[in-house]
């Protein structure tokens, strides 16, 4: 059956001055399945749930917060376990992704054509972070595709759409932002094969708010040496 509601889980730490853009951006944008956001708070500490409170709605937009900080990991597992659509992605709150692109990973879905869609990044030079952060992120991806038989071009994309029953059986267990890893790792392990279209991106600087650091990245690829050694 095909998905008739689509659950976007949108993880938020300290995000005051992006949230609130980031949710009415999501909201104005036309996709071809009605959206539940659920907006994870994960201790922020802030006040970025405040900005958004007047937006709450339970039948579109559902607000839930953590006491303590949990990582983004955390955050996302929060939001699969809350989600009700047949089908679920992730959206960052910092506004470096176009929630418009959106309509074209679900595309493949409702076509019956994958099961399993990222959206991945070119990474022009008025585009990227840094040279180093590119270059890390195209080592992550050779390594996972070189580990799995498969060829990947971002396995650190936010932008990973999939079946919400897909989501909760790969059991993710990453605190941090080593969700990206283990949830592209978990489904390659399953059998799993990506299809990917590409999205816009604009990366925000360290002084805007960046989080990511490169011990991330060197996190990332034991993530993946560790499931693929499990799924022998």
């Amino acid at each position: 059956m095909k998905p008739q509601l689509l659950t976007i889980v949108m993880p938020v730490y300290n995000e005051r001055a992006t949230l609130r853009p980031a949710v009415e951006r999501l909201l104005k944008t036309d996709l071809p399945l009605p959206v539940e956001l659920i907006v994870v708070d994960d201790g922020s500490t802030d006040g970025s749930l405040e900005t958004v409170t007047d937006l709450a709605d339970p039948s579109q937009v559902r607000l839930i917060k953590h006491r303590r900080n949990r990582g983004k990991g955390g955050a996302i597992r929060t939001g699969i376990e809350a989600a009700r659509g047949g089908v679920l992605t992730v959206l960052d709150a910092d506004l470096e992704y176009d929630p418009a692109d959106l309509a074209g990973l679900v595309a493949p879905i409702l076509e019956d054509d994958a099961r399993v869609v990222y959206g991945t990044r070119a990474f022009g030079a008025h585009t990227a972070y840094s040279f180093w952060y590119v270059v890390g992120n195209k080592m992550v991806n050779l390594w996972a595709s070189f580990l799995f038989d498969t060829w990947l071009s971002d396995v650190y994309t936010c932008l990973k759409m999939a079946p919400t029953d897909l989501w909760r059986a790969v059991d993710l267990r990453a605190g941090g932002f080593g969700i990206e890893a283990e949830t592209t790792g978990k489904f390659l392990s399953r059998g799993e094969q990506i299809y990917e279209v590409p999205v816009s991106y604009r990366a925000r600087s360290r002084e805007e708010g960046k989080k990511i650091r490169p011990a991330d990245g060197v996190r990332a690829l034991w993530i993946l040496l560790r499931i693929r050694m499990a799924g022998r």
